[in-house]
């Protein structure tokens, strides 16, 4: 009866630290944590991956990856969550080759690459303007079957909009287009920015068509840039 209050407690207070997760209240998860621990409640994967995660999502990049390491240093098992958190707190704080030695050591243990490590990691190397490494890490989620979406798609376009590579980033357009994955106006205006960048207008005002042929609403930012590219081109 004992050990089902405590694992009841545990769920309890695993969810309570998870919703702290949610709010950004990373303070609030850790003394959380160093309750269950005053009051010899056992502490999980799940607890602890929750506490990287408050601490990430609340740009406490340093204790997130404090808490990581205590993680992996302990006797509890790491999971995607835990070492997604971790690796997101890396791009946050632009350490792109931290975030690939986290992703190198995931691959290496029994936690599964999910869509969401790929992305987080790809948003890590558009950070650092490292194009081909995220391109490269693209296809291999295609290469192992991970389920490609909106958010690694944009995080992919995004790294080759930032270094000039308007011909692979409508590729990715195209890759979107084709396996019917969500397409939105923050994606596109990255693709137009990638023309603008590399002087494409016409490229750049077929994308700006697209939009106004289909439900995606065009934005301020989505304007701007085809306006600039047209001026680049002296066609405005």
């Amino acid at each position: 009866m004992l050990q089902d209050k405590v694992k009841s407690d545990t769920v309890s207070v695993n969810a309570t630290i998870s919703a702290c997760a949610k709010g950004h209240e990373w303070v609030a998860a850790l003394q959380l944590v160093s309750l269950m621990r005053q009051r010899t409640i056992e502490t999980n994967s799940v607890t602890l991956s929750a506490v990287v995660s408050a601490c990430e999502k609340a740009g406490e990049w340093k204790q997130a990856l404090h808490h990581f390491s205590a993680l992996v240093h302990s006797q509890v098992e790491s999971n995607a969550i835990a070492f997604s958190a971790a690796i997101s707190a890396c791009r946050s704080a632009g350490l792109w080759e931290w975030a690939m030695l986290l992703f190198d050591v995931m691959s290496q243990s029994n936690v599964k690459l999910d869509t969401l490590a790929f992305s987080v990691l790809i948003g890590a190397c558009e950070k650092g303007h490292m194009w081909e490494v995220a391109l490269q890490l693209f296809r291999a989620m295609v290469q192992r079957s991970v389920e490609v979406n909106t958010i690694s798609c944009g995080a992919a376009i995004s790294a080759c909009e930032k270094s000039g590579k308007w011909d692979k980033a409508l590729q990715l357009v195209n890759v979107m287009v084709l396996n019917k994955i969500w397409l939105d106006t923050i994606r596109l205006n990255s693709a137009i920015s990638a023309c603008e960048k590399g002087g494409k207008c016409q490229k750049a005002l077929q994308l700006f068509s697209v939009m106004a042929q289909s439900t995606i609403e065009a934005s301020t930012i989505t304007c701007s840039a085809a306006i600039s590219v047209c001026e680049k081109g002296g066609e405005w």
